[in-house]
């Protein structure tokens, strides 16, 4: 059997995703949330355009949402809905296409899945996706690794004392094998 180096194309599946593009050590943000690492970083070929067309809505955390907030997922032209999880949901920066939820995680999974009209749910926060992980309510976890070492920052999953999840790889072949990277410093 041969191996690709990238999974089958994403699909609108009603899917709860863990999204992001990750540094090879493990952040998802750099310090502050800075997300400025991310420049001159390319993904392949119409990924952007891939998972604009299968996500339907995304969940986010307040943190990330007060550094950017007029940060939006995919281009001008993606049409989902934007749910901002907040304890403080009357103190936050009001937004035309921003729905500021104080609810359960649990609870605002239902709401965005409603919301994505039968397309994928991407959660775009380490913490909700850590709770959503703990609960059983994340389908997929989907990560773009950028070859960068950032050192520090908001890493995707910080679980200190916590056992190990297990995941299997989308990819053909062994799902539990190693996924071998390789790069090379930039001099």
């Amino acid at each position: 059997m041969t191996t690709t180096s990238h999974p089958r194309p994403q699909t609108p599946a009603g899917k709860v995703l863990w999204h992001f593009t990750m540094s090879l050590d493990g952040f998802i943000a750099g310090p502050n949330h800075s997300f400025d690492w991310l420049s001159g970083v390319t993904g392949r070929p119409g990924l952007e355009e891939e998972y604009g067309a299968t996500c339907g809505a995304v969940i986010g955390g307040r943190d990330s949402y007060d550094v950017l907030p007029d940060a939006r997922p995919y281009s001008d032209s993606w049409k989902g809905r934007v749910f901002i999880l907040t304890h403080h949901p009357e103190d936050a920066a009001p937004a035309a296409d921003v729905t500021f939820l104080s609810c359960d995680v649990a609870e605002a999974v239902r709401i965005a899945l409603d919301a994505a009209d039968g397309k994928n749910v991407e959660v775009q926060s380490a913490k909700i996706g850590a709770q959503l992980l703990e609960r059983g309510l994340i389908d997929e976890i989907d990560l773009h690794i950028a070859p960068v070492l950032l050192g520090d920052g908001i890493r995707l999953f910080d679980n200190p004392g916590g056992a190990p999840v297990r995941l299997t790889r989308e990819h053909d072949g062994d799902p539990n094998a190693v996924l071998t990277v390789r790069f090379h410093p930039v001099r």
